[in-house]
């Protein structure tokens, strides 16, 4: 379908694998001029950038304020100003509570809920200059990447459970402050998802969430990058501070 997101500029951030590259290749098919960060992942990023389109990789922390609001000055110096708004970075580090350390906590918390705070307010600030100045900023769109464990709590993911239900909480305050402005913003929440970091867990773990899901299945990362792409567009126009599951009824 097309999306009309022809030359629109787009930033997603952990975009260099799994549900993050998707995102990015569907973008990019609907007309993007995307950008995309990644930490650490030089291999993985190159070879998206090869598949072309234009995409441009970008090394930055976004648990960094400092470093977020350089990215969007840098990528609207490269592809002009960012439009659509993806925030997918983020991580792990699984232990019950009682062995969690204030390690894992502060370091799932930061690039998890506080970067993607970093993320919506550069965009925000940007969003409100420009209507301050008379541009039509209805077209500007903000998808948070939560989870169904922010809804539900997960065993051994308090950490990554608070911050992925911050997102949602987060997203709806953000629907809230930017409305005004013509700006949607929502979360897309997804269950277990077919990654190479999934493959990683035991198979017991990624039998047990094929078994809670209704379809018998797990998602394919291309099942939540055409979402993406849909509340990127101005076809979701009247859709706002929503939390939209994508996990086959794992949440029912």
């Amino acid at each position: 379908m097309d999306f009309t997101l022809r030359d629109r500029v787009a930033l997603v951030t952990g975009g260099s694998r799994g549900i993050g590259a998707a995102i990015v290749r569907s973008l990019v098919e609907e007309g993007c001029r995307v950008a995309f960060t990644h930490i650490g992942d030089a291999e993985e990023a190159a070879a998206l950038v090869a598949e072309g389109g234009g995409v441009e990789a970008w090394e930055s922390d976004v648990s960094d304020p400092a470093a977020v609001e350089a990215m969007f000055a840098a990528v609207e110096a490269s592809l002009g100003r960012v439009e659509l708004l993806v925030c997918n970075a983020g991580i792990t580090r699984d232990g019950v509570i009682w062995k969690m350390d204030d390690e894992a906590w502060s370091s799932v918390l930061d690039v998890n809920l506080s970067g993607v705070f970093y993320c919506n307010r550069a965009l925000a600030k940007q969003v409100r200059s420009r209507s301050r100045a008379g541009a039509d900023c209805s077209g500007v769109r903000i998808v948070n990447i939560a989870s169904i464990n922010g809804l539900r709590g997960k065993f051994g993911q308090s950490n990554y459970a608070a911050s992925k239900g911050g997102i949602i909480a987060l997203t709806k305050s953000v629907a809230r402050e930017l409305g005004r402005f013509g700006v949607c913003v929502n979360a897309v929440a997804p269950g277990m998802v077919e990654t190479a970091m999934a493959a990683q867990l035991p198979g017991a773990i990624l039998q047990a969430a094929r078994e809670e899901t209704v379809l018998g299945r797990l998602a394919d990362p291309g099942d939540l990058a055409d979402l993406v792409a849909f509340l990127c567009s101005t076809r979701s126009r009247h859709i706002t501070g929503q939390c939209i599951q994508v996990d086959g009824g794992q949440r029912l």
